[in-house]
């Protein structure tokens, strides 16, 4: 074949170049390999679980809702020890008698027990209310002067010991190395490795 004289004739010669070289591509993927699919499944169940996280995180602020342990057994058998209860703070106006809330106690623990009686207090906004243990006999010493309170939306049995596990030092630095490893791989360059195959 001459060699093209004219730019009508070379932009012919490069369009069937380029035709070639299109039809002689491979029009199929190289399968991938089980470890290849394994660490993008684990990638965007990890995805997944971070936006679920921001969200959740939003709607606490939010809507103000925070997570509480049991850690004794004075819900029993409602809420067992080793309970985490889902709880969001409403005004005291709000709740009812028969209502399990938390109040926060100046110096001590916050303490999580149904309301067994709702009175006005001083102000417009505050409320002094009785509360009892669903395994205890009596309500508790002394009633609780509160302008809010977070009440108990539900609770889920047995899984405290898992959050607070999920909370230690060496549990979150091993998930940030494993994390921190599993995206380095996933994204490392390849290259080489498919020079190698051609």
């Amino acid at each position: 074949m001459s060699t093209p004289t004219t730019r009508r004739e070379r932009r012919e010669r490069s369009a069937e170049r380029m035709a070639e070289g299109s039809a002689a591509a491979p029009t199929a993927r190289e399968p991938r390999g089980v470890g290849r699919f394994l660490v993008d499944s684990a990638l965007w169940i990890a995805a997944a679980a971070g936006a679920v996280c921001i969200a959740l995180v939003v709607l606490a602020f939010a809507l103000q809702v925070t997570l509480i342990m049991f850690r004794t057994g004075s819900m029993s058998p409602t809420t067992p020890a080793g309970s985490v209860a889902v709880v969001q703070r409403v005004p005291a106006s709000d709740v009812v008698v028969g209502d399990v809330v938390t109040v926060d106690r100046p110096g001590e623990l916050p303490i999580t027990h149904r309301i067994t009686s709702v009175a006005g207090g001083a102000a417009a906004d505050e409320r002094i209310i009785t509360m009892r243990g669903d395994a205890n006999a009596s309500d508790d010493p002394f009633p609780y002067a509160v302008t809010s309170v977070r009440r108990v939306l539900f609770s889920v049995p047995g899984v405290a010991s898992v959050i607070a596990g999920l909370g230690d030092p060496l549990v979150l630095a091993g998930i940030t190395v494993a994390a921190t490893a599993l995206v380095v791989w996933a994204f490392w360059p390849r290259r080489r490795r498919e020079r190698g195959r051609e």
